[in-house]
């Protein structure tokens, strides 16, 4: 019984010393926006040439995606730099807007927001809420002389995740506002609704994997109508 004691012990010993040794994870939840998604990609970024017009795409999952569903538009555009993260919202967009748009020095940022606002779950989210950060950034843009392009949403008919929620009706009153504020401040708007949209104002099913993010022949459409407005934005 002693021996199997005195074992236990060292066993028990052992255990604590390895916890010891082993590092503990590193804590991000004061990260909320994601910074270092992109941070080290940001770092070895070079300054953009004399030349170069470089344009920040700044966004979620329709952005993150389209560099995996239409690799070649961003290796072809080697002065297209996407910073979209999957599941962002508006705000986690403006808080990253210094390091991930400001700090690379283009000469225009394309800002697609809104769509996780509404799509969440709390129900604390508005129209004026998402524009209020969309303002922010298009007045951060100016101030660092970056010409702001805004965004028409995707049509949305409906959440897979959210069926009850009216997204047409809601995408749409989004786009409402984001144009009129694009109006109102000569802003470029670039519209990812019209060329997308179907009858129900959700997106075509032949362009879609899930009525939320476009497939390969999505992206085609995008890619034009983006490089049309850029196009207009640094004329």
């Amino acid at each position: 019984m002693k021996s199997k004691l005195i074992l236990t012990a060292l066993l028990l010993c052992a255990s604590s010393l390895f916890a010891q040794d082993k590092p503990a994870a590193e804590d991000f939840r004061d990260d909320w926006a994601d910074l270092r998604h992109y941070a080290a990609e940001n770092k070895t970024l070079p300054a953009p040439a004399s030349a170069e017009k470089r344009v920040v795409f700044l966004g979620s999952s329709i952005f993150e995606f389209w560099k995996t569903r239409m690799p070649e538009y961003f290796t072809n555009n080697k002065n297209y730099i996407d910073r979209g993260i999957s599941g962002q919202i508006s705000p986690q967009l403006l808080i990253r807007f210094r390091q991930d748009v400001i700090d690379l020095k283009p000469k225009a940022v394309i800002i697609l927001a809104g769509s996780n606002d509404l799509a969440g779950s709390t129900g604390h989210v508005s129209i004026e809420s998402i524009m209020n950060n969309v303002r922010s950034m298009a007045e951060l843009a100016k101030t660092h002389n970056i010409k702001p392009i805004l965004c028409a949403y995707l049509p949305v008919f409906e959440y897979p995740w959210k069926k009850a929620y009216p997204a047409a009706e809601n995408i749409i009153a989004l786009n409402k506002a984001i144009k009129l504020y694009a109006e109102q401040n000569k802003l470029v708007l670039l519209d990812y609704f019209t060329p997308l949209v179907d009858e129900k104002n959700g997106q075509r099913a032949e362009l879609t994997l899930d009525g939320v993010h476009p497939n390969r022949k999505g992206y085609e459409i995008m890619a034009r109508v983006t490089d049309e407005a850029i196009k207009r934005a640094l004329k």
